[in-house]
């Protein structure tokens, strides 16, 4: 399959406007970079709050992209009033270039370093390193939403545990839940191609023997109700209100799911779906205008 691949610089205070733009017009294909070197021996949690970001919003070359790309545009020239924000480069590829991307490894909490596989960083002792080729489906640590999840593992998981991945993406989190000691994943997403890419990035981490990708999403019959000590759900407002009473349900006793992808916004919305479906917020996160929760059983 072909893409056109829209790149955006964007100040920091129009970074998340502009993955919104992405997101609603791209099938949610967006990928943020921003600069890496960060050092958690130093108390830096990530880049600084509104450090400028390259967005990149993927399209289908197919017979909306015309219509999906005059929508983008509107967009950024309204931005543009408000922030610096630009157009700077556009390009087709295919599905076999997303083999061939490269990005900055990135730590991530205390323990955590993502990198390509094609780097050999430099690690510190303790540390668990996550392969990473993000392929079509995006996720390696450097966005906010993806960050709190893995935050979130770091301090959530024990040995022995079950995971539950839902709109797994690159595979990241699983990959990150797996090397942090839990006994098992299950990953599901409704995209073929992250499916596709999480099992390679799964496979190429060493974990795939402990490890399920499938495609599709809540109910399924792979994820037993209940089954589940530690949830992740980076995905959108929207698919988290929609899901929110599936997965509650699948929360064992004792378990507990972060719920992130979702913009300041829409938090409350996302709360109240939640506190309907017999869920409580026991901790929450805001980074750059989105919003990670944990939710526990009430």
């Amino acid at each position: 399959m072909r893409w056109l691949e829209l790149s955006v610089e964007a100040s920091g205070e129009l970074v998340e406007p502009v993955v919104h733009l992405f997101s609603r017009h791209g099938e949610g294909r967006v990928a943020v970079e921003q600069a890496g070197g960060f050092n958690p021996d130093e108390g830096e949690r990530g880049p600084p709050a509104g450090a400028p970001a390259t967005v990149r919003g993927y399209l289908p070359l197919d017979a909306t992209m015309e219509s999906r790309r005059a929508s983008i545009e509107v967009g950024l020239r309204l931005a543009a009033h408000v922030g610096a924000v630009s157009l700077v480069g556009e390009r087709v590829i295919d599905d076999s270039e997303w083999l061939a991307q490269e990005f900055e490894p990135v730590r991530v909490g205390r323990r955590l370093l993502i990198s390509p596989p094609s780097v050999s960083p430099e690690t510190r002792a303790g540390e668990v390193v996550i392969p990473l080729e993000p392929g079509i489906a995006f996720g390696t640590g450097h966005h906010p939403t993806t960050r709190t999840c893995l935050e979130w593992l770091e301090r959530r998981v024990r040995p022995g545990m079950r995971f539950l991945d839902v709109g797994t993406g690159s595979g990241i989190l699983a990959i990150a839940a797996l090397k942090l000691g839990a006994e098992r994943a299950l990953c599901l997403d409704v995209d073929v191609q992250a499916v596709k890419s999480a099992a390679a990035n799964l496979d190429r981490a060493g974990v795939s023997d402990a490890a399920t990708v499938l495609h599709g999403t809540l109910p399924h019959p792979e994820a037993a109700a209940a089954g589940w000590d530690a949830v992740a759900a980076n995905i959108s407002a929207a698919v988290l209100c929609e899901l929110a009473g599936d997965l509650v349900a699948a929360l064992s006793d004792g378990g507990a799911l972060v719920a992130s992808g979702l913009l300041v916004e829409r938090r409350d919305e996302v709360v109240g779906a939640f506190s309907a479906a017999g869920g409580v917020v026991s901790w929450e996160r805001t980074v750059e205008d989105w919003v990670g929760l944990e939710v526990r059983l009430r």
